[in-house]
């Protein structure tokens, strides 16, 4: 599982996309784009990004609209958007906020500025795409350096056990599928049966009940797994 974050660029403006695509892979993230509203949801159901940034003016779909979409779905209404636009007027703003768009930068826009409220989204949606640590009762992952404790015991897991207590860690109470679960750590080009998930799901319960003493993996059946 990757810890670089992956950022949807939708901006129609070749010049605009170019400059975004520079600064964001530069930063350290993983940049995808789209020039049009069509091309952008196809690309969100091929590769989900871990934050837009969307442009309001598109070919075809409006960025609201695609706003307004991506809003209503389970599967996307958690992505952040910032919204990019070159409309100053405050209602314009209101609309956007009020459409779902989780912040409003308006053009021209300073790429320092844009960059400090990627980092501010993805801290809140993505944690640990930042670095930072995650903590779940006594249980603490520290990120950066990829190491799980739970009070003053390392608990030492191995790669894949790792990355599912981390993406149940970064939504504890959420319900991950096990083919979520096997897009988010084994990426969605593999060919690995659902079945693989319960494997290492049982590895990893293991793992944290000899220091916890308790199973804070819920199985919910006929759906998956979560944290509780």
């Amino acid at each position: 599982m990757s810890l670089k974050a992956r950022i949807l660029i939708v901006e129609d403006e070749a010049s605009q996309l170019a400059v975004l695509e520079y600064n964001l892979t530069s930063a350290g993230y993983e940049a995808v784009k789209a020039t049009d509203g069509q091309e952008a949801l196809q690309l969100i159901d091929e590769q989900m990004p871990d934050l837009i940034l969307l442009d309001w003016m598109l070919p075809g779909i409006s960025g609201i609209e695609i706003c307004r979409q991506l809003k209503v779905r389970k599967d996307t209404q958690a992505v952040p958007i910032i919204m990019l636009s070159a409309r100053s007027e405050e209602v314009d703003k209101v609309r956007g906020l009020e459409t779902g768009a989780d912040d409003y930068l308006q053009k021209p826009y300073g790429i320092k500025e844009l960059l400090a409220r990627v980092r501010l989204q993805l801290k809140r949606a993505r944690p640990a795409t930042t670095g930072a640590e995650l903590w779940h009762g006594d249980l603490r992952m520290d990120t950066a350096g990829q190491r799980v404790w739970c009070a003053d015991h390392e608990i030492v897991l191995g790669p894949r056990e790792y990355a599912l207590l981390l993406a149940l860690m970064e939504r504890p109470g959420k319900v991950f599928g096990r083919g979520a679960l096997l897009d988010q750590v084994w990426g969605r080009e593999c060919d690995v049966e659902t079945r693989t998930v319960d494997v290492h799901i049982a590895r990893l319960r293991k793992a944290l009940i000899k220091y916890k003493g308790e199973n804070i993996i819920r199985t919910i059946r006929g759906s998956g797994y979560s944290l509780f």
